[in-house]
């Protein structure tokens, strides 16, 4: 039996985060047991492993006799993580660029058209998913199991905010410039030049959310 609880609590997680990843489950929301069991149709003991598995990713917080919540990322968060993810990214992609063979920088040359096509028409939730697909592909890429291990728990947090950059006026033509920067140098095999994009596109997110905070609260200041 314990499989089959393995697979319902994975299954469990695997929802939930989709749905906090696409807004169905916005920060700070409180996560109702009971309603949660009837929507994925699970009983609460595989309900309780799923919420423990994104508590322990960051996702969500347990507060003891009230429940769980949405995690809510906050300026510090941002400021704590994007210099240390800038940095991981940045040595993924100095790693895949020592790795990548032609086969490879085809397959990345299609994403980028890709990613043109979506900044082009201005889709920006197309935009968002070929963008997380590039950072995957260089992370596949350089091939080393800590580095991705350590940069995926922190995309998952980073994934409750990121989003909102690409609707900073300018943003997209940027984000986009930044990327076509990192593939440049993959290309031409410069790993120490896409160590530096890579790691200058990160931080330059970091800048876009803190003009989406400025600007929110521009708005509330009357």
């Amino acid at each position: 039996m314990r499989p089959v609880l393995n697979s319902l609590h994975d299954e469990a997680a695997s929802r939930l985060r989709e749905q906090i990843f696409a807004g169905g489950l916005p920060p700070g929301s409180f996560l109702d047991e009971g309603a949660l069991c009837e929507r994925l149709a699970i009983s609460r003991t595989p309900l309780r492993e799923a919420l423990k598995v994104l508590v322990a990713e960051g996702l969500l917080r347990h507060e003891p006799r009230r429940g769980c919540f949405v995690a809510e990322i906050t300026e510090q968060d941002l400021d704590d993580i994007f210099p240390v993810i800038a940095l991981l990214e940045g040595r993924a992609a100095h790693e895949a660029t020592s790795k990548a063979r032609q086969a490879d920088i085809v397959a990345l040359e299609v994403l980028h058209e890709r990613l043109q096509q979506c900044a082009a028409d201005g889709q920006v939730a197309d935009y968002y998913e070929v963008n997380y697909a590039i950072h995957e592909a260089f992370i596949t890429l350089a091939d080393n199991r800590w580095l991705a291990q350590v940069i995926g728990d922190l995309r998952k947090i980073l994934r409750l905010a990121r989003a909102q950059t690409l609707h900073v006026p300018g943003r997209l033509q940027q984000s986009l410039a930044e990327h076509l920067a990192v593939f440049a140098a993959l290309k031409a095999h410069d790993c120490d030049a896409a160590e530096e994009a890579m790691r200058n596109h990160l931080l330059r997110q970091r800048d876009a959310l803190r003009d989406v905070a400025r600007n929110h609260q521009s708005r509330l200041t009357p």
